[in-house]
């Protein structure tokens, strides 16, 4: 099974939609395995948000994801950094259509909700980048039988 890292940013907690989003991947069927609730810190978003340092917006990120508090996820599924990706929308919520987070809850690139990993190899990273091994837990749901073949 795939693991994916997700990010419920800044918008999302002081809006309240913290269950409401979680409840949508639980819904589709994916295993919750790390969950956590922190204020992220200026070294921790830097190393989340490399790849864009030498970009201009690279200082707005990092202010705006250490502005509140974060939950930071680890979903667990067949198929679940594609999916999940679809399920978020595109990172323009007016690009986004109804039905995807971004789409129902979002207006400005900037405030965009959420965040999830792009690939495998960025889900990896991110993962252990926000999560010790130990944070991270191996359990078997029971529905599972109900969900896969």
């Amino acid at each position: 099974m795939e693991r994916t890292f997700i990010a419920i940013k800044p918008d999302g907690v002081q809006r309240g939609l913290v269950g409401e989003i979680l409840q949508r991947f639980e819904r589709r069927g994916f295993k919750l395995v790390g969950l956590k609730f922190l204020q992220v810190s200026e070294a921790l978003a830097q190393k989340h948000y490399a790849e864009h340092k030498e970009r201009p917006f690279f200082g707005g990120l990092v202010a705006f994801i250490t502005s509140s508090p974060v939950v930071a996820v680890v979903l667990e599924g067949k198929g679940v950094v594609a999916t999940a990706r679809a399920m978020m929308g595109v990172t323009n919520p007016l690009n986004s259509p109804l039905g995807t987070i971004r789409g129902d809850y979002g207006i400005d690139i900037g405030r965009n909700i959420i965040h999830g990993s792009d690939s495998l190899e960025s889900a990896e990273r991110e993962i252990a980048l926000w999560f010790a091994p130990e944070e991270l837990l191996e359990w078997q749901a029971t529905l599972g039988s109900w969900v896969y073949e």
